[in-house]
């Protein structure tokens, strides 16, 4: 995912980190400093126990509890987004990775959607993993005592360990929620695709979480909640990506790329001025051409090659000083279209050369999917 950086690797996953997660430690760790009291009294209540406070409010404590506090909360994230991981590769679903962002987490597959049989359990292993760790942190505040005999630290342990075994099992609650694409919603689809068509269930799904979206929102702007609002928009963004996803699918599942591309393709050689592909981008409307040298592909060159030179260098420079020519990414003809769908969305190319024994036989864009996805609806 754009924006994020890799920290590690567990189960021979990789771990990222986006950008979100760095920016919002600080602001959650504002928070609960500045709750501790009442957080405080709250969490002698629930317990049942008492919570000596005196290390808790000295200094610079309440920030520092607040920052491991949004520390641990975001550990709780991981362990709930690694169990939906490890159940995909029980079933045999290959993962691209884990990132951490500023309201959770992705579990991300290398593969579209699941079958209902295998989306089931996967949707529910994230939520049961932080009911688990929930009640381990809310257990964990009765065995403190045996931890240390200072009043002082027992009581920075309680608050650490209660407040994260509320949040983990608020968490768990909050996913259950069938606001899809949130894990609830995801049960919701799976349970809903064993009775109609996978489309229909994502539609009716996507359909539920936007009516949640808008209430979240509501709620929101009513109570001055900023947090309530990005998640509203969150799930309401999500539900429509993931509709619109599972449409593709749906429409172009049994489509190869041979059977939509544009036979006709107009290839540059490499050695061609690059002013002169400009102008056949003005006049053909397309923004990119396959490079060839002796009718071998040797690189692709875009309307995004371009704009990173100079204007006034253009005239001096040819297509070969400004192309692609690294991890060329082509299909052949008998390629799903999903296939290319997901390389032009993951790689962020527009199109796509097919070849056949190492010559251009097409090409595919964006432009020709959405085409082919509108007359399939017909």
């Amino acid at each position: 995912m754009d924006g994020s950086l890799r920290i590690g690797r567990l189960f021979d996953i990789p771990i990222l980190l986006h950008y979100t997660f760095i920016l919002v430690i600080p602001l959650f760790a504002f928070i609960i400093g500045s709750e501790i009291g009442p957080t405080t009294d709250m969490l002698k209540e629930i317990f049942n126990v008492s919570i000596d406070t005196s290390l808790i409010t000295s200094g610079w404590m309440p920030w520092i509890l607040g920052t491991v506090v949004a520390l641990g909360l975001f550990l709780g994230v991981f362990v709930h987004e690694l169990a939906h991981s490890l159940v995909a590769r029980a079933k045999g679903i290959k993962m691209q990775s884990i990132t951490l962002l500023m309201f959770g987490g992705i579990a991300q597959m290398e593969e579209g959607t699941p079958e209902p049989k295998t989306e089931l359990p996967m949707a529910l292993a994230g939520p049961l993993m932080s009911l688990v760790f929930g009640f381990a942190c809310c257990g964990l505040v009765y065995v403190v005592p045996e931890m240390t005999a200072d009043p002082g630290y027992q009581g920075l342990l309680i608050f650490v360990f209660g407040y994260l075994g509320l949040l983990n099992i608020i968490l768990c609650v909050f996913n259950l929620i069938p606001a899809f694409p949130m894990d609830g919603g995801r049960v919701l689809r799976a349970v809903l695709a064993t009775r109609m068509p996978l489309d229909r269930a994502t539609g009716i799904a996507a359909t539920v979480g936007k009516v949640f979206a808008v209430i979240f929102g509501i709620v929101g702007l009513i109570f001055i909640n900023p947090f309530l609002v990005l998640i509203a928009l969150f799930i309401y963004i999500g539900a429509s990506m993931e509709s619109t996803a599972v449409k593709y699918h749906f429409l172009l599942q049994d489509v190869t790329v041979g059977s939509m591309m544009t036979t006709t393709v107009t290839a540059v050689p490499a050695n061609l001025p690059l002013a002169k592909v400009v102008e056949m981008m003005y006049a053909s409307k397309h923004l990119g051409f396959p490079v060839t040298d002796r009718d071998m592909l040797v690189g692709m060159v875009t309307l995004a090659d371009v704009n990173r030179t100079s204007p006034i260098d253009r005239d001096a420079m040819q297509v070969k000083d400004v192309m692609t020519r690294d991890n060329l990414v082509t299909l052949p003809p008998d390629a799903p279209v999903m296939e290319a769908l997901h390389l032009m969305t993951t790689r962020n190319i527009g199109r796509i050369p097919i070849m056949q024994d190492d010559k251009i036989i097409g090409i595919v864009t964006r432009t020709d999917i959405l085409k082919v996805t509108e007359l399939r609806k017909v």
